[in-house]
Formats: structure tokens, sequence, C-alpha cells
């Protein structure tokens, strides 16, 4: 079983391509609050519900400070496509070897139609503006998410 991150602990750092095949880093936020997510797959019917209200709710969390950062195993050609369907406005991040999502605790056994497999567990991190997790929050619903972290954030 993967490792699950807990708040208090350093942020575990990174470099990913976008969805335009640029490299993006967790230290280019440095000093910046990030909410990382990570979700299955692009273009699928919850990662594309979860992204939109991502997409909906980016000017209040800019407001607020925090930038948004979303990561699954899909190709940047992948995202790249998920991206302009969709209209998103933030980075999508590729990482299909899985090393983010491993060092994050997001890959790994999960239930699915009542079935234990292996996959990726949609998972959300805030990470403080000194690199710290804020919140870990793991096995999160699509629907919904982003009105609840913004409640746990205070942001309502």
């Amino acid at each position: 079983m993967t490792t699950r991150l807990e708040a208090g602990q350093k942020a575990p750092a990174f470099t990913l391509p976008d969805q335009n095949g640029h490299p993006v880093s967790l230290s280019d936020y440095a000093g910046k609050k990030v909410i990382l997510y990570f979700y299955p797959a692009a273009s699928t019917p919850g990662c594309t519900k979860q992204a939109c209200d991502f997409r909906d709710s980016l000017a209040s969390l800019s407001a607020s400070g925090y930038v948004v950062l979303g990561v699954s195993k899909d190709a940047p050609a992948k995202l790249k496509k998920f991206e302009t369907n969709e209209s998103l406005t933030f980075p999508l991040l590729s990482d299909p070897e899985l090393t983010v999502h491993n060092a994050y605790g997001t890959y790994g056994e999960k239930s699915m139609y009542g079935k234990t497999v292996m996959g990726v567990i949609r998972s959300t991190f805030v990470i403080d503006e000194a690199g710290k997790i804020e919140l870990a929050l793991y096995n999160v619903k699509a629907t919904g998410h982003v009105a609840s972290l913004k409640g746990k954030l205070g942001l309502e």
C-alpha cells in the first residue's frame, strides 16, 4: 500500500510536463498556496465535472491566493485536447510513469463497482506558501468536491 501524506509534512517536489509539453515544478510556485489535485483520466465524466468546477471557481480561488494544478497519467496531447474541449485555464500535468502519484500516495488499491482494482485515487492536496501540506484529502468525490474544498478553506 502506498504511504499517504498528512498535514504538516513537506510536499514532495516534482517537475512534470504540462498540456503544452512545458516543464512545471512545484518550486515554481514557492511563496504561493497550491491546490494540487489528482484525477484518474482526462475527458471522463467525473474528471470533466471536477475540472470544470475548478475552472469555474478559479477566479475566487485566485483572489484568495491559490493556484490550481491538475495531475493525471494522461499524455500531454490528451491533456491539451481536454484543456481545449473544456476551456480549462490552469496547468494539467502529465505523470505517465506515476512517479508523482506514488510520491503523494494517489495510486494504489481502490474499490470500483464493488471490485478492488489498482488505479488513481482521486485526491487533493493544499500546499502552503512554505511547501508544507495544509490539507491531504484522499478518495474525494468528483461532484461537489470543489465546493467542499472551498468550505474547508473558509472561502464560501
